[in-house]
């Protein structure tokens, strides 16, 4: 048996601050503050009821050296058997993972006009930036004048060009081309064919769409909206939350609980058996199904947890493509996590590392940035690092990306990002008709409010709709160039899906 990371398991020293430790360690029951042990048996989170201290080991190589008989040894057990410990009910916190939400919680009556009045003012001061700039700066120029908070650099791994030097070339062998086709799945090919193409398009087209024109654009788009500035425009992040965010829990700081939890656990002395004890730990409500998975010979792996990392929430990690694996990776295909001490099954959601309030969505797991991964998880503290595993086939599992738990935090917006584009039909001096855009003039009328750009930098906005087939006049900061493309970039935050398995099947061994 194996125990993990400070806590009701730990060593007799103090815990160490970066919060995993390895090997074995004094076992304590839960205090005041402190969450009671637990055992996880084959992902099964139970709590202890007792801790028994047994021989030690010398003692037991001091009898077999005297050769006393075996039924004085039994005697002897059973006469050194002591309780160390026994849990306090009182004391210890239940294993509810989830929050059981109401369905008429979430209703809410009209805000008054102080409520409305008190919303308008924060709006006002959060909208108002300070700036230092020269004597004599006009507010237009202070515009372009940047602070050295707004210069964020990115924070993407690179890699060495020196681990590309390391492959070694193999021998080509001869491969007859009659048995070679027996063994290509081609359906399997060509979903990874179109998982390439996609890939493609997304790296030369980021995020653009063809408008559908079988439906009305106001209809496939109406969980969109425009921004002015994605960087600056506000966003709610509690605005239009799924229901399964009410089955979380939230920190309202989740450093400071971090920081107060590992505090308690240095101030705290080291109680319960000492390094090199034969110790009994007695679970309570451990299912049969466990006990006879672990009659087979599997080993027995048992951790503490710290308070609320029984619980469920968001996890945000930072991971780095591998550069062994070279296959799309789409967001919200299942893939397998080893966070910290979990190891667990999830779909993910991919997005940008920025330092912004909002994180835009991204169709796949990139190689030449890092990208956070948002998936529903129990709590953990990090520092917990991050593996991220594909299963094939033929059940084993293929090393995806690396990285390292950033944040467990629900309010994290990842906003997904639409492009719809136009083609300039007629030019004029700073008008111009473009088409193809929309093919219906309810629509154009919908989404006249939304700022059109272009992808040679001209700003514009919809004027009025021509006809009835999705033409429309529209005025821009400069003449329009025939080559150019007219966009809109509209938004909607994304969420992960409650895909959570704790139970993963194990991996084939790799064979050359």
């Amino acid at each position: 048996m194996a125990a993990h990371r400070p806590g009701p398991l730990k060593q007799q020293n103090k815990a160490h601050k970066g919060g995993r430790h390895c090997g074995g360690g004094s076992a304590q029951l839960g205090s005041k503050g402190r969450v009671g042990p637990k055992i996880l048996c084959k992902k099964v989170k139970k709590q202890l009821s007792r801790i028994d201290q047994r021989h030690r080991a010398g003692q037991l190589r001091k009898q077999k050296r005297e050769a006393i008989c075996a039924t004085d040894a039994a005697a002897d057990m059973e006469e050194d058997l002591k309780v160390l410990m026994k849990a306090d009910p009182d004391q210890q916190e239940t294993l509810q993972t989830e929050v059981f939400p109401d369905p008429m919680e979430g209703e809410q009556t009209w805000p008054t006009e102080e409520e409305l009045d008190e919303a308008n003012d924060l709006l006002k001061q959060r909208s108002r930036v300070v700036k230092k700039v020269p004597k004599g700066t006009s507010s237009y120029q202070a515009e372009w004048i940047l602070d050295e908070g707004d210069e964020s650099g990115g924070e993407g791994d690179e890699y060495d060009d020196m681990q590309h030097e390391g492959f070694m070339e193999e021998e080509s062998q001869s491969v007859h081309d009659d048995l070679y086709d027996e063994k290509v799945d081609e359906e399997a090919e060509e979903r990874m064919l179109e998982k390439y193409k996609q890939e493609r398009l997304e790296e030369m087209f980021p995020d653009e769409m063809d408008t559908p024109r079988d439906v009305a654009a106001r209809i496939r788009f109406q969980k969109y909206r425009g921004l002015k500035s994605f960087r600056t425009s506000p966003w709610d992040p509690k605005e239009n939350l799924p229901r399964d965010y009410a089955r979380i829990f939230q920190f309202q700081n989740f450093i400071n609980t971090r920081k107060r939890i590992f505090k308690e656990i240095e101030e705290k002395e080291a109680e319960g058996a000492e390094v090199g004890w034969y110790v009994t730990l007695h679970v309570s409500d451990v299912p049969v199904s466990v006990v006879e998975y672990f009659r087979q010979g599997a080993p027995l792996i048992a951790f503490s947890l710290l308070p609320y990392e029984q619980k469920m929430s968001v996890l945000n990690m930072v991971v780095s493509r591998n550069p062994g694996n070279t296959e799309p990776v789409k967001a919200k295909e299942e893939l397998i996590f080893h966070c910290g001490f979990r190891r667990f099954r999830a779909s993910p959601l991919f997005s940008q590392h920025t330092a912004a309030d909002k994180h835009k969505f991204q169709r796949f797991l990139t190689a030449d940035a890092a990208v956070v991964v948002t998936v529903f998880a129990p709590i953990t503290f990090p520092p917990a690092s991050v593996l991220l595993f594909k299963q094939r086939s033929n059940g084993m599992h293929s090393l995806i990306a690396t990285g390292h738990l950033l944040s467990v935090d629900p309010d994290r917006m990842v906003i997904k990002r639409v492009v719809l584009s136009g083609h300039p039909f007629k030019i004029f001096t700073k008008m111009a008709v473009v088409r193809y855009m929309f093919f219906n003039r309810e629509d154009v009328m919908w989404f006249k409010p939304v700022e059109l750009r272009t992808k040679w930098g001209r700003r514009g906005h919809i004027k009025e709709p021509l006809g009835t087939h999705g033409h429309m006049k529209c005025s821009f900061d400069g003449k329009l160039k025939s080559q150019d493309t007219v966009l809109m970039n509209l938004y909607k935050r994304v969420f992960p899906k409650w895909t959570y398995d704790p139970y993963v099947p194990e991996p084939v061994p790799w064979v050359k």
